[in-house]
């Protein structure tokens, strides 16, 4: 039956292994599939993670944190490798019922406090350490505006274009054409506000931490190796912002964290120290990461 011919049925049944990147790991339900306990280090934040673009928003904050001088935001992280379902064990699930990345415990709090998703984690650091988000009820209501753009946004350059683009095992011209134009349209948003804005929300913010590994890197030519596609040169406001935020020495040290992937010199599959970018890369220990 070719993609034209489909006509849904009366219920949908699911097909496991229906094809696609990430076929094996995806289930019409949720919970925990094995029983395995996480791994607790020694700093009060304890983050369970992957380098994909969510990950990269909460690590980029911890190395921002610290660059700034709070010393109570040292933080593990530990590896999250979703390929292999580590998403589903019952720690895992535990933390987080949705079973994504991140998710992170804070035990400076007893018992410890849970906190899951990306745009969550953020804002409760940012209020945690009174840092990275404006204050004043307009300032601020800015920066969540645009915090909460991306997390309502980034599904569909993901989950659509992405995916679509990418990862699905067959091309449909339907769904990339649609997904396109929206990730267009989403890139021309940030490139026309970025005209009359050096950052996001006012100065540096979480609003830029969201966005950035999501779009930045789009635009950079980091994601889905779909530059050329999506034309992403074009958009100059959106190109300066993203040099400047990816020139951030937290920012490199946030994408190298819980990365498996790439370059080994950008891959620190976990972080315990300070230190660990200097000596625990993969180039450094010579360990294959998969």
């Amino acid at each position: 039956m070719s993609n034209n011919d489909y006509t849904p049925p009366p219920v949908w049944q699911w097909e496991p292994g229906n094809g696609g990147k990430f076929a094996s790991i995806n289930r019409p339900e949720a919970g925990a599939t094995h029983d395995e306990d996480l791994p607790v280090g020694e700093h009060p934040h304890q983050l369970y993670s992957l380098a994909t673009p969510n990950g990269v928003k909460v690590t980029v904050m911890f190395e921002e944190l610290l660059a700034r001088g709070f010393e109570d935001a040292e933080y593990d992280a530990w590896l999250v490798r979703i390929d292999q379902g580590d998403q589903f064990g019952s720690g895992f699930v535990e933390l987080n019922p949705n079973s994504k990345i991140p998710a992170m415990a804070d035990h400076s709090l007893d018992p410890p406090m849970r906190v899951f998703e990306s745009g969550a984690i953020l804002l409760y650091l940012a209020e945690k350490f009174d840092a990275f988000v404006p204050g004043g009820r307009r300032a601020r209501s800015e920066c969540m505006n645009w915090l909460f753009w991306q997390m309502g946004s980034a599904p569909y350059l993901g989950g659509g274009f992405g995916h679509f683009y990418a990862y699905a095992p067959v091309s449909i011209k339907y769904c990339i054409d649609r997904f396109a134009m929206e990730a267009k349209r989403q890139l021309d948003v940030l490139d026309r506000h970025l005209d009359r804005n050096e950052f996001i929300a006012g100065d540096y913010s979480i609003a830029d931490m969201a966005i950035w590994p999501w779009y930045g890197q789009l635009a950079l030519g980091r994601l889905y190796d779909a530059g050329e596609f999506l034309q992403v040169q074009s958009y100059e406001n959106l190109q300066r912002w993203a040099h400047a935020i990816d020139a951030r020495p937290a920012v490199s040290r946030g994408r190298m964290v819980n990365r498996p992937f790439g370059d080994p010199a950008m891959q620190l599959l976990e972080r315990h120290d300070s230190g660990d970018f200097e000596t625990r890369t993969q180039d450094k220990i010579g360990e294959k990461s998969d």
